[in-house]
């Protein structure tokens, strides 16, 4: 599979996977907790939620178990991160998880007919063709949730500040791509930016 080109990203170097393991620490759940991103994300009973650059499924994994109704899909660009993901279901399998490789026949099938989507630390990742395939997820009503990186914010953990965005910066570059924030919430470390693209 072809990788998305990086023109746009904040970050200058892909995600190494041999550092995997820090996406797998559950420290993670204590400034970002599932139960709060999951209630932002607000997805209707019996939705599809595909969780954008999924890594290796440990917030999928989460919403996955905490909604058997959802359909999650586990999207990544990288085939090693989704054998992680798979290594981690095969002693807890789930009806309702499905790992998915980007830029895939099944990937491109998902194109408005998503009901929500989730972008969890990945906006300062994403080039702008991944963030345009991104926001053409979502059918006309379905939304999407960035919670990324902040900033603005001082802290021990996560890329360095010059890296990512702060809230408004990263307003500012959905606004580009047409995309129309209609709620923000700050968490400890983190941004939440939510919307839809205007062009729906």
């Amino acid at each position: 599979m072809v990788e998305h080109d990086r023109h746009g990203a904040k970050q200058p170097h892909r995600f190494d996977p041999a550092r995997a393991g820090v996406l797998d620490d559950r420290s993670r759940f204590e400034y970002l907790p599932p139960d709060e991103v999951f209630a932002l994300l607000a997805a209707p009973p019996g939705a599809t939620v595909v969780d954008f650059g999924t890594g290796t499924g440990t917030y999928a994994i989460e919403l996955a178990r905490a909604r058997p109704d959802l359909r999650v899909v586990a999207l990544d660009e990288q085939q090693v991160m989704l054998d992680k993901l798979a290594g981690k279901l095969a002693s807890r399998p789930l009806d309702n998880l499905v790992p998915t490789l980007a830029r895939t026949p099944e990937a491109r099938a998902l194109e408005g007919r998503v009901d929500r989507v989730l972008a969890l630390n990945v906006l300062h990742e994403l080039g702008d063709q991944a963030l345009q395939e991104l926001l053409a997820l979502p059918h006309r009503n379905g939304q999407v949730l960035f919670v990324d990186w902040s900033a603005s914010v001082e802290r021990e953990v996560g890329p360095p500040r010059d890296h990512v965005y702060t809230p408004e910066e990263a307003v500012a570059r959905l606004k580009a791509l047409g995309f129309g924030v209609e709620g923000q919430r700050l968490f400890r470390y983190h941004h939440a930016l939510w919307g839809r693209s205007r062009a729906q």
